[in-house]
């Protein structure tokens, strides 16, 4: 069987570039978006440029030209969306609805992929603001989907590795600290860690499957499910020192949410609900979801380990 057509919206973005790369590798025929807006910025067209010499083809289009949208997704059977979470709120969640929209016009699609790749929106009602107002935007975008009956599959990626283990999951740094490190709660609570390629493996692997069309794929492979102390402890092991222990009492870190600037509220929240809630392990993977790792035993995904020696 031919393999799917990849379109992917947000090429040059942070997870984007590695779905791209997982495309290209995967032997898919891969399409990234160009758009015009993007002006002067050189690393993106570079970024754009080396796609093209590895095979990708860049197609033209404009979010402020709904038919020029259109005509880019008739030449593609997937749609893969992966513009910034960082800058969803407001703006972005109306370019994924007009992407919505295009997909609906053009009627050839197989199978959509929104921008999500963080934590499951759809778990996260409950959840703090102003961090909650993430979540509700991606659950508009997923209703959209649904009512315009778009086949679809939604990627719940948890933790970024570059973002939380690399810093010990500290919220000021992103390499480890030196000498002590910051403990939430007990620091025994677990989360689920994914190296970014990984992430871009696994959601490619998810586009023709259907075991994982209309389903939510968490990927949550069993070895990167780990505590914070966890962490810790395999960094003090590679490094061979032994860092302080601070801990942080639950009312202490929210009380630390006060002053703050907007987007470290919703950073501050998010940590909230992964290190003190659990909200990435707390539940069972029922019906209308799979995990990843089940479902593609062939990938050797990065154990954390494995991925903290890039910093040793």
């Amino acid at each position: 069987m031919a393999k799917s057509k990849v379109l992917v919206v947000g090429g040059t973005g942070y997870i984007g570039r590695r779905i791209v790369k997982a495309s290209l590798e995967q032997g898919y025929p891969t399409y990234v978006l160009q758009r015009p807006e993007i002006g002067l910025d050189v690393d993106k067209v570079q970024i754009l440029l080396s796609f093209k010499k590895q095979g990708a083809r860049l197609v033209e289009g404009s979010f402020s030209d709904i038919q020029s949208l259109i005509e880019v997704v008739k030449q593609v059977d997937v749609v893969i969306c992966t513009m910034s979470g960082v800058h969803f709120r407001s703006h972005n969640i109306l370019l994924q609805l007009k992407l919505v929209e295009a997909i609906k016009a053009a009627g050839n699609v197989k199978r959509f992929l929104p921008s999500e790749f963080g934590m499951d929106p759809a778990r996260m009602e409950h959840a703090l603001e102003p961090g909650r107002v993430t979540f509700d935007e991606k659950m508009i975008v997923r209703r959209a989907i649904e009512e315009a009956n778009i086949p679809h599959t939604y990627v719940s990626a948890n933790c970024f590795a570059g973002y939380f283990v690399g810093n010990l999951c500290q919220m000021d740094r992103l390499t480890p600290p030196k000498d002590k490190v910051n403990i939430y709660g007990d620091g025994n609570v677990k989360a689920a860690f994914m190296d970014e390629d990984d992430v871009g493996t696994y959601t490619i692997k998810t586009i023709d499957d259907p075991r994982t069309l209309n389903k939510t794929v968490f990927l949550r492979p069993p070895e990167n499910i780990l505590s914070q102390r966890q962490l810790v402890e395999n960094w003090e092991k590679l490094s061979g020192k032994k860092l302080q222990k601070v801990t942080i009492p639950q009312e202490d870190f929210l009380a630390s949410m006060k002053g703050l600037d907007y987007p470290s509220q919703v950073g501050v929240g998010h940590f909230f609900h992964i290190f003190y809630e659990g909200c990435l392990t707390n539940f069972e993977i029922g019906e209308g979801a799979e995990e990843a790792s089940r479902l593609y035993p062939e990938v050797r995904y990065t154990r954390m380990e494995e991925f903290l020696k890039l910093y040793a």
